[in-house]
């Protein structure tokens, strides 16, 4: 059987460095993929022997893209440690902080990053204006500015940057590729509300900073609760935040929702023929509290669980301490360990081995730098659709209600969520519920300080608490891209220890000591056919469905896999020379 290598490196519009190597057949189908990242983590050993209560600082600078998670899920850890609970209002403001980064996210990677996988713009300057007016009308009530003369300026806007050779974000795709589906008209649409989302992830990462004191990296939540006292006492703080909440849940509601249901739409036959479907097993750990008990004891947002093999009627409950990290195919070696390690034991240890003498991965060997995490020896997803899939499994009547809403709104089974289409679409669903959520806290939040609780913070004694002894903690949380979990090692009040398990190295990790694929490889070797070998968009849009966030797993990078450097550092005088 004649094959073909296609190789792409780097993976666009996405945060960090990736690359994807896949076979395909003769009738251009795939059969295998690996999927490797080029940069080396180093985090993790940067925060050993400091103080715990430091960590989330320096934890944030993991990535700067999905902002503040590592930030908040460090602080959980330690508080974890600890055993403290915060305050309800600490609760409400992290939440809102939380959800303020899940509508920013979403909303900016469907636009800004993988819109253009599914979204012909050099189609665009074909379509008519009045009929794209009027094909909006199929997917909103009321659509978001739905005026033939918005779209007509969108296309001379369009006009002008192709006259001028400035094509931006535009330049060099697979404009006219046979995967794109989208009629004129619907590219139009499209292409208008991409430029109308960034205006609104402007108002949603205000809505951020309004708690979290800035946007990136928020720095007002600290162990044991959160520090914007003042911001809680104005009233005039908390309608601002609702005002901007507002208006970007009309955004998602008037756009982005009948985006996707348009998307649907076109694309219906890959949806109902699982293209992009991958591994079908699903893990969320749970976040989002909705109630003031002891961390991970209480009812959240989001149910924790592990759904198998696509089996909707059935949830595993989720344990932390069945899940651990490979390193067979990583760039990473252990010492004294010759199987998978939980995180607490975790160790990271490059042993780079670089590419074969054709400048390809050495697929049988060692071929990345992200390790390749399992949970209870099974190779997992994470991320919005496992987030959608373990709710609906756990008959969690929100989600249920979300879910069956759009399937029905787009006349899809739940079937169809096993796809690339399905994983982009569960993450518009839980864009809208939790803009829908939001509201409920941010009246819950008012109306408990205008009450007169101001709490914040709960108070403790970390040397009370540390001295002498060995404790260890871990926090759970769901960022945007999924289930993310760090896990600290103290030792009389310094760090001991320390691993982060994140979403994209779930889902980006390479085979495991099975030779089991990872959530990426096998879901490019899920039913997808590439129509032009020369331009793989078909790769393109199921990696960016899982919105690929590489900086998180890795860190430093050097291309011929040299040290970069060492560096003494002394005080001189109260301040630091290098």
């Amino acid at each position: 059987m004649a094959t073909k290598h296609i190789v792409v490196d780097p993976i666009t519009r996405i945060e960090g460095h990736l690359r994807i190597e896949v076979v395909i057949d003769e009738n251009n189908r795939i059969i295998d993929a690996y999927s490797s990242s080029t940069m080396f983590r180093g985090i993790e050993l940067i925060l050993k022997g400091r103080d715990a209560r430091d960590c989330g600082l320096m934890a944030m600078r993991i990535c700067g893209f999905c902002t503040g998670v590592h930030y908040w899920t460090s602080i959980k850890a330690v508080e974890h440690a600890l055993g403290i609970t915060i305050p309800k209002n600490a609760r409400l403001v992290r939440n809102l902080i939380e959800g303020s980064l899940y509508l920013h996210d979403h909303v900016v990677h469907f636009y800004h990053l993988h819109a253009l996988d599914w979204v012909d713009i050099v189609s665009a300057l074909k379509a008519d204006p009045y009929k794209a007016a009027k094909i909006a009308e199929n997917y909103s009530d009321n659509p978001w500015s739905n005026s033939p003369t918005d779209y007509k300026a969108v296309q001379e806007r369009l006009t002008k940057f192709v006259k001028a050779g400035r094509l931006g974000p535009f330049a060099n795709a697979y404009w006219g590729n046979k995967s794109y589906k989208f009629s004129p008209e619907q590219n139009l649409i499209a292409t208008k509300h991409y430029l109308d989302a960034l205006e609104v992830q402007r108002d949603a990462a205000k809505m951020m900073a309004i708690w979290g004191g800035k946007n990136p990296h928020p720095q007002s939540i600290v162990v044991g609760g959160v520090t914007c006292v003042q911001d809680l006492e104005n009233p005039s703080r908390h309608a601002l935040f609702k005002e901007l909440l507002e208006k970007t849940r009309d955004f998602i509601l008037r756009a982005y929702i009948p985006d996707i249901l348009m998307a649907a739409e076109a694309y219906k036959d890959e949806a109902l023929n699982g293209v992009g479907a991958g591994l079908g097993n699903y893990l969320a750990y749970g976040d989002l509290p909705l109630d003031d008990t002891p961390l991970y004891k209480g009812k959240t947002l989001f149910p924790s669980g592990v759904v198998l093999n696509k089996d909707l009627s059935k949830v595993i409950p989720f344990n932390q301490e069945k899940v651990t990290e490979d390193v067979t195919h990583s760039w990473y070696k252990y010492e004294n360990a010759d199987k998978p390690l939980h995180p607490f034991d975790g160790q990271t240890i490059p042993n780079y081995t670089g590419f074969d003498k054709d400048g390809l991965l050495k697929t049988n060997e060692k071929y990345s730098w992200i390790k390749s995490p399992i949970y209870d020896d099974t190779r997992v997803e994470v991320g919005p659709l496992a987030r959608m899939i373990v709710g609906y499994a756990s008959g969690d009547e929100r989600i249920k209600n979300y879910v069956d809403k759009a399937l029905k709104l787009a006349g899809l089974p739940a079937s169809a969520l096993f796809s690339t289409v399905g994983r982009t679409a569960a993450r518009a669903i839980e864009t809208w519920m939790m803009a829908d959520m939001m509201l409920q806290w941010a009246d819950e939040l008012a109306t408990n300080c205008a009450r007169g609780d101001l709490s914040t913070w709960t108070k403790f004694d970390y040397d009370a608490l540390t001295k002498g002894k060995e404790l260890k903690g871990y926090g759970l949380s769901e960022a945007p891209r999924g289930a993310l979990g760090h896990w600290v090692r103290i030792v009389d009040g310094k760090v001991a220890n320390y691993q982060a398990v994140v979403p994209s190295t779930w889902n980006a990790g390479p085979r495991d000591y099975k030779g089991r694929m990872g959530a990426y490889e096998a879901a490019l070797v899920s039913n997808t056919k590439v129509a032009n070998p020369d331009q793989p968009l078909e790769i393109l849009r199921t990696v960016h469905s899982f919105d690929p966030c590489i900086a998180c797993a890795v860190h430093i990078i050097d291309t011929k896999g040299k040290e970069l450097g060492v560096y003494k550092v002394e005080p001189v005088g109260g301040m630091c020379n290098v």
